[in-house]
């Protein structure tokens, strides 16, 4: 099975910490080059310092923040004059928790800007020279919430299945030119994400948030938090040339918790 990624340049997005950095990581390892994407600038130079360079690859960085569209179509205007693509990992954080009905408009709003406005800027920069490469791989990190919403995180559950209406679509349409277009869906991952949504729903619930956590762990079959790793190795799989005929798919990495088929 040919898991290898030598040759190829992967765009990571969020890469500075999580399920981002976990990605970067594991790519790069398998011998891709990574660009790292993401606001902070002081984390993106150490972060790409310690990339591991296991063929020599020499990583690099661009600074963008995904709440600023123009920034964003700038920035990748300009990495794809100089390199071409071939792996895409759109990946930013969630939006805000709490329940649909006391949410407000400029919280969609904002959401629908940064995950699917930004993919789409994304992916229409890197589309021309995967197809030119006859290889691409464009990977969306979504969210459980595509199969079943999550309680408490209203905006979240609705942008997300706006992205992978997105990327399915998205996915028809690029498949004959060698390029795939999928989403892993994680569970419950142990991150600083998560970490502030059991905060929030402790406060919310008052409860004390090893409450929260003993309760959403009998949740899951595996019995524990994900790790980014985990969602980084689906990635690097997906990613890779073994992995040519799965487009199109919503993949949950959430140890079995998942309530559906």
């Amino acid at each position: 099975m040919n898991i290898s990624l030598e040759g190829k340049i992967a765009l990571v997005c969020g890469s500075t910490q999580g399920i981002g950095l976990a990605t970067a990581k594991e790519l790069a390892t398998n011998g891709a080059t990574c660009i790292l994407l993401a606001r902070n600038e002081a984390m993106l130079k150490e972060v790409v310092a310690d990339l591991p360079t296991p063929l020599q690859q020499k990583h690099l960085y661009a600074v963008a923040d995904f709440t600023d569209i123009v920034v964003l179509r700038s920035v990748i205007s300009n990495l794809v004059k100089s390199h071409t693509i071939h792996i895409l990992v759109n990946n930013t954080g969630g939006p805000k928790s709490g329940p649909i009905t006391e949410a407000v408009e400029e919280d969609f709003e904002k959401a629908f800007q940064q995950h699917v406005v930004g993919n789409q800027v994304l992916t229409k920069a890197v589309i021309p020279g995967m197809k030119a490469a006859g290889y691409g791989r464009i990977i969306n990190i979504v969210s459980t919430s595509v199969r079943i919403p999550i309680a408490n995180l209203g905006v979240s559950n609705t942008i997300r299945a706006a992205v992978a209406g997105w990327a399915k679509t998205m996915a028809n349409e690029l498949g004959q030119f060698s390029i795939t277009v999928n989403n892993i869906l994680p569970g419950f991952i142990d991150t600083a994400r998560l970490k502030s949504l059991i905060a929030a729903n402790a406060d919310r619930r008052q409860v004390s948030q090893e409450a929260i956590t003993k309760g959403m762990i009998a949740e899951i079959p595996a019995g524990r938090f994900g790790l980014a790793s985990e969602i980084a190795a689906a990635a690097a799989f997906l990613a890779s040339p073994a992995a040519s005929y799965i487009n199109g798919v919503n993949l949950p990495v959430d140890g079995g918790k998942t309530g559906s088929f």
